[in-house]
């Protein structure tokens, strides 16, 4: 599964990450330490030293499945398919703050389900968004996803496959 994923900008691409790619995405994790964690989220991602982050891309449940978000083949995010009960995955994305604002995540979350239909059969797609993140919830819906419950740190987004 090494191919570029394409979205619907021109030079937004997507990419299985690897071993190779740790230390660029150790640096867009250092660079947006305090942008990751203003909501809450990704506490864990930003203490992950290289070995960590190596770790993770090559793990039996991540590998394949963590795509690089890359504007002019430079790394600028991460989104992710999580296995939890195939053909039902999870969902995930980040970005930095510098790429935030121009439709990167939608044009990479809807290329990242395109791919889950084709590639592995996905039926359903979920996603946690923590309270007040107003702008992740404005992405997964415009991918088409919906609220199907909240709870007291986050709400739960599904996006069911079309027949």
């Amino acid at each position: 599964m090494s191919e570029w994923l394409v979205t619907t900008i021109d030079e937004v691409r997507l990419r299985p990450l690897g071993i190779g790619d740790v230390a660029s995405l150790r640096k867009v994790v250092a660079d947006n330490r305090a942008h990751l964690t203003a909501g809450g989220d990704y506490g864990d991602l930003v203490t992950l030293d290289h070995a960590g982050l190596a770790d993770r891309l090559v793990r039996d449940d991540t590998a394949g499945f963590l795509f690089g978000i890359f504007e002019d083949n430079r790394l600028q995010g991460v989104v992710s398919l999580v296995p939890v009960d195939p053909p039902r995955y999870g969902c995930g994305y980040w970005l930095a703050e510098e790429a935030t604002g121009r439709g990167l995540a939608t044009a990479s979350l809807r290329a990242l389900i395109d791919h889950a239909h084709r590639a592995v059969g996905a039926t359903e797609i979920f996603a946690g968004i923590s309270h007040g993140n107003v702008r992740s919830e404005a992405v997964l819906s415009r991918a088409g996803f919906a609220p199907v419950e909240v709870f007291s740190s986050y709400t739960r987004y599904r996006l069911a496959r079309k027949p």
